[in-house]
Protein backbone atom coordinates (compact mmCIF):
# COMPACT_ATOMS: atom_id res chain seq x y z
CA UNK A 1 0.00 0.00 0.00
CA UNK A 2 1.35 3.44 -0.87
CA UNK A 3 0.80 6.52 1.26
CA UNK A 4 0.73 10.21 0.49
CA UNK A 5 1.37 13.06 2.90
CA UNK A 6 -0.87 16.06 3.33
CA UNK A 7 1.97 18.31 4.45
CA UNK A 8 5.18 19.35 2.64
CA UNK A 9 8.26 17.55 3.90
CA UNK A 10 11.31 19.61 4.96
CA UNK A 11 14.79 18.46 4.00
CA UNK A 12 16.90 16.87 6.74
CA UNK A 13 20.60 17.43 7.36
CA UNK A 14 23.21 16.60 9.99
CA UNK A 15 25.87 19.01 11.27
CA UNK A 16 28.84 17.93 13.37
CA UNK A 17 30.71 19.85 16.06
CA UNK A 18 34.08 18.10 16.46
CA UNK A 19 36.30 19.20 19.34
CA UNK A 20 40.01 18.52 19.74
CA UNK A 21 42.58 19.74 22.26
CA UNK A 22 46.20 20.79 22.00
CA UNK A 23 48.54 21.93 24.79
CA UNK A 24 47.04 25.40 24.98
CA UNK A 25 43.62 25.50 23.40
CA UNK A 26 40.30 23.84 22.68
CA UNK A 27 39.82 23.45 18.93
CA UNK A 28 36.83 22.90 16.67
CA UNK A 29 36.91 21.45 13.15
CA UNK A 30 35.57 23.67 10.36
CA UNK A 31 35.31 23.22 6.61
CA UNK A 32 35.35 25.87 3.91
CA UNK A 33 32.28 25.44 1.74
CA UNK A 34 32.81 24.63 -1.92
CA UNK A 35 29.18 25.13 -2.92
CA UNK A 36 26.48 27.75 -2.63
CA UNK A 37 24.97 28.92 -0.39
CA UNK A 38 27.82 30.53 1.57
CA UNK A 39 30.42 29.54 -1.02
CA UNK A 40 33.90 30.02 0.45
CA UNK A 41 32.61 30.54 4.00
CA UNK A 42 33.60 28.46 7.01
CA UNK A 43 31.03 26.04 8.40
CA UNK A 44 30.60 22.91 10.46
CA UNK A 45 31.01 19.68 8.52
CA UNK A 46 27.70 18.10 7.58
CA UNK A 47 25.22 17.50 4.80
CA UNK A 48 21.93 15.99 3.73
CA UNK A 49 20.68 12.69 5.13
CA UNK A 50 20.12 10.01 2.51
CA UNK A 51 16.82 8.17 2.33
CA UNK A 52 18.42 4.83 3.20
CA UNK A 53 20.63 5.80 6.17
CA UNK A 54 20.21 6.54 9.84
CA UNK A 55 21.07 9.91 11.37
CA UNK A 56 24.15 8.47 13.11
CA UNK A 57 25.41 6.90 9.90
CA UNK A 58 24.82 10.15 8.00
CA UNK A 59 26.87 12.11 10.55
CA UNK A 60 29.74 9.62 10.44
CA UNK A 61 29.69 9.53 6.63
CA UNK A 62 29.78 13.32 6.33
CA UNK A 63 32.69 13.60 8.75
CA UNK A 64 34.71 11.03 6.87
CA UNK A 65 33.83 12.42 3.43
CA UNK A 66 34.41 16.08 4.23
CA UNK A 67 37.36 15.91 6.60
CA UNK A 68 38.63 12.32 6.88
CA UNK A 69 37.57 12.15 10.54
CA UNK A 70 36.39 9.06 12.44
CA UNK A 71 35.57 10.19 16.00
CA UNK A 72 35.85 7.79 18.93
CA UNK A 73 33.10 9.63 20.82
CA UNK A 74 30.03 11.03 19.09
CA UNK A 75 26.54 11.75 20.37
CA UNK A 76 23.43 13.55 19.22
CA UNK A 77 23.34 17.12 20.47
CA UNK A 78 20.14 18.96 19.49
CA UNK A 79 17.82 19.71 16.58
CA UNK A 80 17.75 23.12 14.91
CA UNK A 81 14.76 24.00 12.75
CA UNK A 82 14.14 27.74 12.50
CA UNK A 83 12.27 28.32 9.20
CA UNK A 84 14.84 30.77 7.80
CA UNK A 85 18.03 28.98 8.83
CA UNK A 86 18.85 27.79 5.29
CA UNK A 87 18.33 30.00 2.21
CA UNK A 88 17.69 26.92 0.05
CA UNK A 89 14.37 26.25 1.75
CA UNK A 90 12.89 24.49 4.76
CA UNK A 91 15.79 22.49 6.21
CA UNK A 92 15.91 20.92 9.67
CA UNK A 93 19.30 19.81 10.98
CA UNK A 94 20.20 17.33 13.69
CA UNK A 95 23.48 18.40 15.28
CA UNK A 96 26.10 16.01 16.63
CA UNK A 97 28.84 16.52 19.18
CA UNK A 98 32.13 14.61 18.78
CA UNK A 99 35.53 14.42 20.50
CA UNK A 100 38.82 13.35 18.93
CA UNK A 101 42.51 13.20 19.82
CA UNK A 102 44.20 15.77 17.60
CA UNK A 103 47.32 13.63 17.26
CA UNK A 104 45.24 10.87 15.66
CA UNK A 105 43.58 13.02 13.00
CA UNK A 106 45.16 14.88 10.13
CA UNK A 107 42.18 16.45 8.46
CA UNK A 108 41.83 16.72 4.70
CA UNK A 109 39.00 18.27 2.74
CA UNK A 110 37.06 16.35 0.10
CA UNK A 111 33.63 16.14 -1.61
CA UNK A 112 31.99 19.59 -1.37
CA UNK A 113 34.51 21.05 1.12
CA UNK A 114 37.33 23.24 -0.22
CA UNK A 115 39.39 23.10 2.95
CA UNK A 116 39.27 21.63 6.45
CA UNK A 117 41.08 23.10 9.46
CA UNK A 118 41.13 23.36 13.25
CA UNK A 119 40.24 26.68 14.87
CA UNK A 120 40.37 27.87 18.47
CA UNK A 121 36.82 27.96 19.86
CA UNK A 122 37.68 31.41 21.25
CA UNK A 123 38.85 32.83 17.89
CA UNK A 124 36.50 31.83 15.09
CA UNK A 125 35.69 33.21 11.65
CA UNK A 126 32.10 34.15 10.84
CA UNK A 127 30.22 30.89 10.29
CA UNK A 128 27.64 29.99 7.65
CA UNK A 129 23.98 29.25 8.38
CA UNK A 130 23.20 29.13 12.13
CA UNK A 131 26.39 27.22 12.85
CA UNK A 132 27.56 29.73 15.47
CA UNK A 133 24.44 28.87 17.51
CA UNK A 134 25.04 25.15 17.03
CA UNK A 135 28.66 25.49 18.13
CA UNK A 136 27.62 27.53 21.18
CA UNK A 137 25.17 24.81 22.21
CA UNK A 138 27.84 22.13 21.80
CA UNK A 139 30.33 24.10 23.87
CA UNK A 140 27.84 24.41 26.71
CA UNK A 141 27.18 20.65 26.51
CA UNK A 142 30.91 19.97 26.74
CA UNK A 143 31.38 22.34 29.70
CA UNK A 144 28.57 20.64 31.60
CA UNK A 145 29.21 17.03 30.67
CA UNK A 146 32.98 17.04 31.24
CA UNK A 147 32.31 17.51 34.96
CA UNK A 148 30.09 14.45 35.45
CA UNK A 149 31.31 12.03 32.78
CA UNK A 150 34.93 11.19 31.93
CA UNK A 151 34.58 12.26 28.29
CA UNK A 152 37.54 14.64 28.65
CA UNK A 153 39.90 11.67 28.35
CA UNK A 154 38.79 11.35 24.71
CA UNK A 155 40.67 14.61 24.06
CA UNK A 156 43.95 13.50 25.66
CA UNK A 157 46.66 11.21 24.31
CA UNK A 158 46.45 7.64 25.68
CA UNK A 159 49.28 8.43 28.12
CA UNK A 160 49.18 11.78 29.91
CA UNK A 161 50.44 13.66 32.95
CA UNK A 162 48.28 14.99 35.77
CA UNK A 163 49.26 18.49 34.68
CA UNK A 164 47.92 17.81 31.18
CA UNK A 165 44.70 16.48 32.66
CA UNK A 166 44.23 19.50 34.92
CA UNK A 167 45.03 21.86 32.05
CA UNK A 168 42.33 20.20 29.93
CA UNK A 169 39.69 20.93 32.56
CA UNK A 170 40.92 24.48 33.06
CA UNK A 171 40.74 25.22 29.33
CA UNK A 172 37.26 23.79 28.89
CA UNK A 173 35.82 25.29 32.08
CA UNK A 174 37.67 28.60 31.58
CA UNK A 175 38.88 28.82 35.16
CA UNK A 176 41.88 27.82 37.24
CA UNK A 177 41.71 24.78 39.50
CA UNK A 178 43.58 24.22 42.73
CA UNK A 179 46.35 21.74 41.94
CA UNK A 180 46.28 19.91 45.28
CA UNK A 181 42.50 19.54 45.42
CA UNK A 182 42.24 18.49 41.78
CA UNK A 183 44.84 15.75 42.12
CA UNK A 184 43.40 14.50 45.39
CA UNK A 185 39.92 14.27 43.83
CA UNK A 186 40.92 12.59 40.56
CA UNK A 187 43.30 10.09 42.22
CA UNK A 188 40.73 9.16 44.88
CA UNK A 189 38.47 7.80 42.12
CA UNK A 190 41.12 5.14 41.38
CA UNK A 191 40.41 5.36 37.66
CA UNK A 192 43.93 6.35 36.62
CA UNK A 193 46.59 3.72 36.08
CA UNK A 194 50.00 5.01 37.10
CA UNK A 195 52.55 3.89 34.53
CA UNK A 196 56.21 3.06 34.95
CA UNK A 197 56.96 5.79 32.42
CA UNK A 198 57.71 9.52 32.44
CA UNK A 199 57.56 12.28 29.86
CA UNK A 200 60.22 12.26 27.18
CA UNK A 201 62.11 15.13 25.55
CA UNK A 202 60.95 17.86 27.93
CA UNK A 203 63.01 20.78 29.25
CA UNK A 204 61.59 20.54 32.76
CA UNK A 205 61.62 17.66 35.24
CA UNK A 206 59.85 14.75 33.55
CA UNK A 207 56.45 13.98 35.10
CA UNK A 208 54.86 10.58 35.67
CA UNK A 209 52.51 9.31 32.97
CA UNK A 210 49.04 7.91 33.61
CA UNK A 211 46.37 6.09 31.62
CA UNK A 212 42.60 6.17 32.09
CA UNK A 213 41.16 2.74 32.94
CA UNK A 214 38.06 2.55 30.70
CA UNK A 215 37.28 -1.03 31.72
CA UNK A 216 37.28 -0.22 35.42
CA UNK A 217 35.12 2.86 34.86
CA UNK A 218 32.51 0.77 33.02
CA UNK A 219 32.43 -1.71 35.89
CA UNK A 220 32.05 1.05 38.48
CA UNK A 221 29.41 2.83 36.40
CA UNK A 222 27.25 -0.31 36.39
CA UNK A 223 27.54 -0.38 40.18
CA UNK A 224 26.29 3.20 40.44
CA UNK A 225 29.60 5.07 40.63
CA UNK A 226 29.24 8.86 40.25
CA UNK A 227 32.06 10.58 38.35
CA UNK A 228 32.07 14.23 39.37
CA UNK A 229 34.79 16.87 39.37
Amino acid sequence: MSYTYEYPRPALTVDCVVFGMDEEDLKVLLIKRGLEPFLGKWALPGGFVRMDESLDNAARRELEEEAGIRPSHMEQLYSFGEPGRDPRGRVVTVAYFALVKLSDHRVHASTDAREAAWFSVWDLPKLAFDHADILGTALQRLKGKVRYQPIGFELLPPKFTLTQLQRLYEIILERQLDKRNFRKKILSMELLEELDEVEQDVSHRAARLYRFDHKKYKQLEKAGFNFEL
